[in-house]
């Protein structure tokens, strides 16, 4: 029966093949490098789903490893105290990094060589100079280097890109605004083994300017195919100094492209948890509020429609599943994809000219940069 179906599909369309469902693969198997990023909860809280399971884990603190086997009860036999080890002995597929972004540059340098794929936490790393190793490491191995990003799996944001540019509802993109952060780490509660590095300015690279600067940057040079800015003029200040005293908790990031103008506004000092974007174009705007609730308006019609962003295909709603279909082959990120690596790249140079100009107090143009 199943053969027949088959056959008939193929000489119908001549390009259709047979589907592999997940519970026919065999799972991917994942070493996690670090358990300090508190995003780390997300992958060891996880249902079982069938598509990716955890052969080994690489962290040295073992007060912390102590505490995370208590509450998810994983085998403390796959726990190793670096990453060498880990991969020695487990052999992963891939590796998902949750240590300190200048940590990420040890992950690939680690992982490539071997061909392990690596998905890191954003941003992708503290520097263009880690992100050019990184990249060449990458593709000098041919291994997927994916960063992921809470807003990927944001319904409104993929509903965003359809109104604006596939749909042209809103007329031609001429300003993005992010409003990106929350209250402060400290203030929300995050562990201190996760405290101790996102306040370090080696370890990561800045403070809500690197935390957060990351979405907008990360979301507009998606919207516009990797487009390159003109100039990146930033302000960041540290309106708590008593809380953060090597970082900074407020940054304002323009990035000025030939036509079009994005303004981010990272803080560790809103009211309340944010990752709102508002695309204006021509003829309207489409505001995204929060993962799924979205606001429309369109110019010649003279009102504001409310609307909920349709989910996300269930394959496709999460870095884990997307991770490990990316490494089966049945997704084939396009460079500019939100997690894509060519995107990663114009993302850290664009926190890097940001961190220049608050430095400076000067705009940066990209050319006195880059080629």
């Amino acid at each position: 029966m199943i053969k027949s179906v088959t056959k008939f599909l193929f000489a119908a369309s001549m390009i259709v093949l047979p589907v592999v469902t997940p519970a026919q693969q065999k799972p991917v198997k994942i070493g996690i490098a670090g358990l300090t990023h508190d995003h780390i909860h997300g992958l060891l809280g996880r249902k079982e789903k069938g598509d990716i399971v955890i052969v080994g884990i690489a962290e040295p603190d073992s007060g912390l490893v102590e505490r995370l086997v208590k509450r998810y009860g994983f085998d403390k036999k796959m726990v190793f105290s670096s990453i060498d080890e880990m991969l020695r002995n487990t052999e992963p597929e891939a590796v998902m990094a949750y240590n300190d972004i200048f940590g990420h540059l040890e992950v690939v340098e680690k992982c490539a060589p071997r061909g392990i794929h690596v998905m890191v936490e954003k941003p992708l790393a503290v520097s263009v100079a880690h992100a050019d190793r990184m990249a060449a490491l990458a593709r000098k191995y041919h291994i997927h280097l994916l960063t992921n990003y809470e807003t990927t799996w944001y319904g409104s944001n993929i509903e965003a890109y359809k109104i604006a540019n596939e749909e042209k509802q809103i007329g031609e993109i001429r300003k993005i605004e992010f409003h990106t952060g929350h209250q402060g780490p400290v203030e929300i509660g995050c562990s201190k083994e996760f405290l101790a590095w996102l306040t370090d300015p080696v370890l990561n690279g800045a403070g809500a300017l690197n935390d957060f600067g990351c979405y907008g940057a990360n979301l507009s040079t998606w919207l516009m195919q990797g487009e390159i800015p003109v100039s990146v003029t930033a302000v960041t200040h540290t309106n708590k100094p008593q809380v953060y005293p090597n970082v900074d908790d407020e940054a304002s990031i323009v990035v000025q492209y030939s036509d079009k103008q994005v303004v981010v506004q990272a803080s560790w000092n809103w009211p309340y948890n944010r990752k709102e974007m508002k695309l204006y174009g021509q003829s309207g705007y489409v505001f995204c509020k929060d993962a799924e609730n979205m606001t429309l308006f369109k110019t010649n019609e003279k009102k504001v429609t409310e609307r909920i962003a349709p989910s996300l295909n269930a394959e496709r709603n999460d870095a884990f599943s997307y991770f490990a279909r990316v490494i089966r082959g049945e997704i084939n990120p396009q460079p500019y994809d939100l997690s894509a690596l060519a995107n990663n790249e114009v993302v850290v140079k664009i926190l890097e000219l940001a961190r220049k100009s608050a430095e400076s107090g000067k705009t940066i143009t990209w050319k006195e940069y880059f080629n």
